[in-house]
């Protein structure tokens, strides 16, 4: 599937967003003001370029008299930040009540910093354009109100030393980026964990994974390769990915160990 496959959607909320603005007798700037964005926000989210936060579309609604209108395209919206081969992995890691994730070659998305993140997201090829790095960061950041949520999930991570040790962005940005992941490791719900460049075992070395547990008590993995990421339901596979997690636990740092090597490659930078 395509990127722009997932472009109809803001499309859609910006002509309404239009129609509804008009019928109203009301310019740009003036819905701008009334709702805190700029003229120009409001005309990119008019013709689909950028995606509006759910906040914006409650409050356009309201100030628009839309009754309702614009706050039914607001799932569909929190859908359409997110890369078409993510979205519905998007959707289970908001209401999961237990997330796994192992990472190879960048820190996991959960753990970004916005600096990091505009890195990665900037780095990609064929390249991205300004307006969807912006939209993808923010998406990214976004997702993060995952630590906060109560009831509060299990979330667990297991991360490659290499990970930690490239220059991203330069040493100002992985400064910045190792602080948050000390700070997030702190907090009572998320175990940090590295696995060793020295280490002579592996049981994972087939790439990165997500494991997902819902309120309901389904099971499911996310695997993100090249051109064919997709979830697994099936008891099989989320099982061998479970089982996978579990070695690679044992074999990488505890995470008190983990946190004290970020700590000593902050004291390094």
């Amino acid at each position: 599937m395509s990127e722009e496959q997932g472009t109809g959607v803001p499309h859609i909320f910006g002509r309404q967003l239009k129609r509804l603005r008009t019928a109203a007798e009301m310019g740009r700037a003036e819905l701008g003001s009334r709702t805190g964005y700029s003229e120009s926000t409001i005309a990119s989210f008019e013709q689909g370029r950028r995606i509006p936060s759910a906040e914006f579309i409650a409050r356009a609604d309201e100030v628009l008299g839309a009754h309702g209108v614009l706050l039914e395209l607001v799932e569909e919206m929190e859908r359409a930040q997110y890369p078409p081969f993510f979205q519905d992995a998007a959707k289970f890691e908001k209401e999961a009540v237990a997330l796994h994730f192992f990472a190879v070659q960048t820190v996991p998305g959960l753990l970004q910093t916005q600096d990091y993140a505009r890195v990665v997201f900037a780095m990609r090829r064929p390249p991205l354009d300004e307006e969807t790095i912006e939209q993808r960061v923010a998406a990214r950041l976004a997702r993060q109100a995952v630590f906060t949520r109560r009831p509060m999930p299990v979330i667990s991570f297991v991360m490659e030393e290499a990970i930690l040790r490239k220059q991203l962005g330069g040493p100002v940005v992985m400064r910045g980026q190792l602080e948050q992941i000390l700070l997030i490791g702190e907090q009572p719900n998320v175990e940090i964990q590295v696995m060793p460049d020295a280490r002579e075992e592996h049981a994972a070395l087939s790439g990165r994974f997500t494991l997902i547990e819902t309120a309901k008590g389904r099971r499911i993995a996310y695997v993100e390769a090249f051109k064919s990421s997709r979830l697994f339901t099936d008891r099989s596979t989320v099982r061998e990915l479970d089982e996978r997690y579990g070695v690679l636990r044992a074999q990488a740092l505890n995470p008190r160990e983990s946190l004290a090597l970020v700590e000593k490659m902050l004291g390094d930078t």
